[in-house]
């Protein structure tokens, strides 16, 4: 394994385009690791997606991100396989780089209590993840309003995917649920200034990642900060200094751009932010929207 003095060490030192480095370095709040090359394979991503469909593990992320400042990642679950929230949590044991893993169960079902209870039993799962369809059922079912109930008194989280109609299905459960921390993913969408969207943002325990700024524009993916001012201004006016958490999905973003125009993107925004407005949009709002271990990945 990379030697963990010399990896944090040169984050540590790589350049900052923010008027300070930060004290912490950058916490990547939405990766994916997994492998296809298992005997039982791998649900996602398909064979038909080249750039996706290979050996993604912490060493290949370390060795892209360390020089660029990055020194830990939450990582998402990438598998409906029950077993590969014990997979990850596994990795994790011996890849410091992970700070906290978001797993894949299923809140209503009468076996979530369970399973809920033996993985929260490991401080690295932090939460679980939802999609946009399971999520605007279960809002109508008690017994997954209790699920989300059991979720915020265990004080884990959960991250919810979708089209903008995710906003609305999201408030109606923090109508329910208030204090569950929910964290909406993969922002900012093209059409997201809707008024579910600015609920969202008067409610504390939401929380915008955004982990979906490049995109595609005719026959190329523009990577000027002038091109995603207006959707990253959006998001600062609704969730503001404190809601904002960095993360690159990648290595999906390697379909759109490689890393280092992901992140620069965002740290050219946040330049003229301040120094104190980076350190909470590249960890510490992660820090309070996860929670994830401190003593893992720190500069």
């Amino acid at each position: 394994m990379t030697n963990r003095r010399q990896f944090l060490a040169a984050a540590a030192s790589a350049p900052f385009l923010t008027s300070a480095p930060l004290t912490h370095g950058i916490i990547d709040a939405h990766t994916h690791f997994y492998d296809p090359s298992r005997p039982q394979g791998v649900p996602w991503p398909p064979k038909t997606e080249p750039i996706l469909y290979k050996t993604t593990l912490p060493d290949r992320f370390r060795k892209i991100v360390a020089p660029l400042g990055v020194t830990g990642t939450v990582v998402i679950e990438a598998s409906a396989l029950f077993e590969d929230n014990q997979w990850v949590l596994d990795l994790a044991k011996d890849n410091p780089i992970i700070v906290g893993f978001v797993g894949h169960l299923e809140p209503g079902k009468p076996e979530f209590k369970d399973h809920l209870a033996r993985f929260h039993r490991n401080p690295l799962f932090l939460g679980i993840r939802l999609g946009e369809r399971p999520l605007g059922q279960g809002v109508q079912d008690a017994p997954f309003i209790a699920d989300m109930k059991r979720m915020a008194d265990a004080n884990l989280e959960l991250d919810v995917i979708g089209s903008p109609a995710v906003f609305a299905h999201t408030v109606r459960l923090t109508n329910q649920v208030p204090n569950l921390r929910i964290v909406i993913d993969h922002l900012p969408f093209d059409s997201q200034n809707n008024d579910a969207f600015r609920e969202l943002g008067q409610r504390p325990n939401v929380y915008a990642k955004v982990s979906g700024v490049l995109r595609q524009s005719g026959a190329s993916v523009p990577t000027a900060l002038a091109f995603y001012r207006k959707s990253l201004d959006e998001l600062w006016t609704n969730f503001g200094v404190d809601r904002l958490v960095y993360a690159s999905n990648w290595p999906v973003s390697d379909k759109l751009a490689p890393y280092k125009n992901v992140v620069e993107v965002v740290q050219t925004y946040f330049a003229a932010k301040g120094p104190e407005a980076a350190e909470k949009f590249f960890w510490k709002n992660s820090k309070a929207a996860y929670r994830w271990v401190d003593g893992r990945a720190k500069a």
